[in-house]
């Protein structure tokens, strides 16, 4: 997890390099940030792992739109900070955090990473909350990436491991968000770079089977590419429908992709 982590600082360097000024201000399917304010993001919660107190800035960030909770706040408090920045020093200050950073990690210990730890998912080891940070980093990657018409890491090791975050994720979502009735056999299927299958039976909760015990009542089809950024919140099932295929109980198969955003 470690050396992906460390890797997963050197693509996002990659995607940030040789940027035009235009590109640094491009919007983002993340509602009021820029690349360049996702690169801050970034900055900010390496500095916070760090132990670097998150800068004081003169706007309410609680008053923009798209703050919509203590988390969001906070992140906003570096995005804000860094806003007047031109990009090519955003960039600098992204390698010299990120420089620190790996110097830690590579420092800590197995010990150390199984410590207890606050993490955004509650107390957790701290291994754990490094594995988020793969999956946050990667996902910014693809944010970026899409803002600039690129190709991102959407498959390989980085991905996988990232990814995990989102199928752990599964059993809640066709459960809790899409509210798949009892005795309901769900089938997922993904194509494209972290193609799978993923069958789920709910009796009394929604739980990930290895086989169904019985024919899919709703099977779910798309890309694995489409079904990140349906769980990652950035596009809307609504917006894509050419795009899933449903199948047999196709009400109950909507409701789950019309839930699939996961993250806060």
């Amino acid at each position: 997890m470690r050396p992906l982590l460390i890797e997963q600082f050197g693509a996002l360097d990659d995607v940030l390099s040789g940027l035009t000024d235009d590109e640094w201000d491009a919007s983002t399917t993340l509602p009021g940030w820029t690349v360049k304010d996702i690169a801050a993001h970034l900055i900010g919660t390496e500095s916070m792992l760090a132990g670097i107190d998150a800068p004081g800035v003169d706007r309410d960030v609680r008053s923009l739109p798209h703050v919509r909770n203590d988390i969001a706040a906070f992140n906003e408090l570096w995005v804000e900070s860094l806003r007047p920045v031109p990009g090519p020093e955003v960039l600098s200050r992204y390698r010299e955090i990120v420089a620190r950073r790996t110097d830690e990690l590579s420092a800590m210990s197995q010990e150390d990473f199984e410590k207890e730890s606050t993490t955004p998912v509650g107390p957790a080891p701290y291994g754990r909350f490094m594995r988020i940070r793969v999956f946050d980093c990667w996902l910014h990657e693809l944010d970026i990436c899409d803002a600039l018409g690129r190709s991102g890491t959407e498959g390989g090791p980085r991905a996988e491991l990232a990814s995990t975050e989102i199928f752990g994720a599964v059993p809640f979502v066709v459960g809790k968000r899409g509210k798949a009735p009892e005795g309901a056999r769900i089938t997922i299927e993904l194509s494209g770079p972290l193609a799978r299958t993923i069958h789920l039976e709910v009796h009394g909760r929604a739980t990930v089977v290895p086989e169904l015990s019985q024919p899919a009542t709703s099977t779910i089809a798309m890309d694995s590419s489409l079904f990140v950024r349906l769980a990652g919140g950035r596009l809307r099932a609504e917006d894509r429908l050419g795009d899933i295929v449903l199948h047999d109980d196709t009400e109950v198969g909507r409701r789950i992709v019309d839930n699939l955003a996961f993250t806060i």
